[in-house]
């Protein structure tokens, strides 16, 4: 039996639980739940109960009940989920952002020594102890902004070694924060430059030395690649997806971000999400909609770079499950607030509070394969967040410059 003591917290002014939510299409603000004068309570960082705060009192009420009382008006939700991060580099890449802002195209700039390679120079040559570092801020930085989970890939070492390096670095760092960092295998982001042989020769060579390693080490459930010009092509992409998925591996695919086929790829491959999509036509997004793929799209990497956003509203009307990630890496998407830029790409594209929020939450948990967080509910990971305010929808109506003031992470709270 448990000597952890059963914990109440509250009163919060209102508390979203994302909960009865469709994990596909469309959503109304009508449709979410919303209590007020709520509580929650959890025990040994999962959740018991929610609902009125002064009947949660009276129902466990008992000597080994402690109760949190809130001293300010707090709007509560679901910690955020970022399913698409690229957290674990060394160096920064401004000389790319300012070439671009002079015309420059991410391809051209690429050739000319810049774009990931450049990151993988630096990510190379940093020190395990640098790059723990490095990582250890960008994720306080997430939790900080109210993301409890985030998934992080690797892909800027691009070596046997390099790459498991960096997937144990992020495994270090998820042992030792309170945020969650989900690990991607993310090996297949470029062909690196020093490889003896072709793209296909490349990704062969990763079937048969990294996958069994990964594996074995357990250092990442789930396999991406970028599927585009300038990284690799459909048929070799689905080659050594076909090979991951034999071990075991959930595949995620990077797609129609600059070229089509990838939603093709994702859907034929069984693919846990495809992610970018700012290049999407209307055949893929019924594609995409009919199949159990998750959308994902970046506004941070359309920010960055300068071009289109995924077509957020169309995917969505289609009957799409659309989750929203920061893409936070150092090229495209160096802005890395995941909050800010959901609201961004709500106003141009007309998604509602309910569409925002879901796709950062209970969506995006979907397209990370993770059923135990992301709704305020009784089994569920007692993760929440605690904006100041009396209506939820100052959250986005602020367009991400409101954060949160309080973070509960499996039920230990951190005051911001």
């Amino acid at each position: 039996m448990s000597t952890q003591p059963i914990i109440i917290t509250g009163p919060f002014r209102q508390l979203l639980s994302m909960d009865n939510l469709p994990l596909k299409g469309s959503l109304k603000d009508s449709q979410l739940e919303i209590l007020e004068e709520a509580g929650i309570v959890y025990q040994n960082g999962k959740i018991l109960e929610i609902g009125l705060f002064k009947d949660l009192c009276t129902k466990f009420s008992s000597a080994n009940t402690e109760v949190q009382l809130m001293d300010s008006d707090l709007i509560v939700l679901p910690g955020f989920i970022d399913p698409h991060t690229h957290l674990c580099w060394a160096g920064s890449r401004e000389n790319d952002y300012a070439l671009r802002l002079e015309g420059k195209s991410y391809s051209d700039i690429a050739k000319s020594g810049g774009g990931i390679w450049d990151t993988v120079t630096k990510t190379r040559n940093a020190t395990d102890a640098e790059l723990k570092r490095l990582l250890d801020l960008r994720a306080s930085r997430q939790l900080a902004n109210g993301i409890t989970t985030c998934e992080v890939k690797s892909g800027y070492a691009l070596s046997l070694e390099g790459e498991i390096r960096l997937l144990e670095i992020i495994r270090t760092i998820n042992e030792e924060h309170l945020v969650d960092l989900i690990p991607t295998c993310l090996a297949a982001h470029i062909k690196p430059k020093d490889f003896e042989g072709g793209s296909s020769a490349y990704l062969e060579f990763l079937t048969k030395n990294f996958l069994p390693e990964i594996k074995r080490k357990s250092l990442s459930n789930r396999i991406d690649i970028f599927v585009d010009e300038g990284a690799f092509g459909i048929q070799e992409a689905e080659k050594y997806l076909a090979e991951a998925k034999i071990y075991g591996f959930d595949l995620v695919i990077h797609g129609e971000q600059f070229t089509s086929g990838g939603v093709d790829l994702a859907v034929r491959m069984g693919a846990k999400s495809v992610d970018h999509l700012e290049v999407i036509d209307a055949k893929a997004i019924a594609q995409l909609a009919a199949s159990g793929v998750v959308a994902v799209a970046l506004p941070g990497a359309s920010i960055g770079l300068g071009c289109q956003f995924a077509p957020a509203r169309k995917l969505l009307d289609a009957g799409c499950c659309l989750a929203i990630g920061s893409d936070w890496n150092p090229g495209s998407a160096p802005m890395g607030d995941l909050l800010i830029q959901t609201a961004i790409l709500g106003t141009f594209e007309k998604l509602t509070n309910a569409e925002q929020l879901s796709a950062i939450t209970f969506r995006a948990a979907h397209a990370l394969n993770l059923n135990d967080r992301a709704i305020l509910k009784r089994g569920y990971i007692a993760d929440f967040i605690g904006f100041p305010g009396r209506n939820y929808k100052e959250i986005l109506y602020q367009q991400g410059m409101l954060k949160p003031t309080r973070i509960w992470k499996r039920g230990v709270q951190k005051k911001l």
